[in-house]
């Protein structure tokens, strides 16, 4: 009798680290695929920006191009977009220190 409540303890016991290696196996996985969609939202959110950047660039040389020309209109816009940013950087610089 003493045999086989040894032999069940001993199961018990390797089946609470196995249960054990299941769950850091499990733990492991989730984390894979966690890292895994955050480098997809990462690489997306670059492609946005860089798209957003290559637009950028096009209008500006847009506004460039009728400013050279002397369009008035093109020269305030660009005026305004100048001082626009540096309002904004402005304002984040301050709200950064602080």
């Amino acid at each position: 009798m003493s045999a086989a409540y040894d032999r069940e303890q001993q199961n018990n016991s390797r089946l609470d680290e196995l249960s054990s290696k299941v769950s850091a196996l499990r733990g492991v996985t989730v984390n894979i695929y966690d890292n895994a969609r955050d480098q997809h939202v990462i690489d997306n959110s670059s492609e946005v920006f860089s798209s957003m950047g290559t637009s950028i660039k096009g209008s500006a040389s847009r506004l460039g191009r009728m400013a050279s020309q002397g369009n008035k209109v093109a020269i305030f816009k660009l005026a305004g977009i100048v001082i626009a940013f540096v309002v904004v950087l402005w304002w984040g610089v301050n709200w950064v220190w602080r």
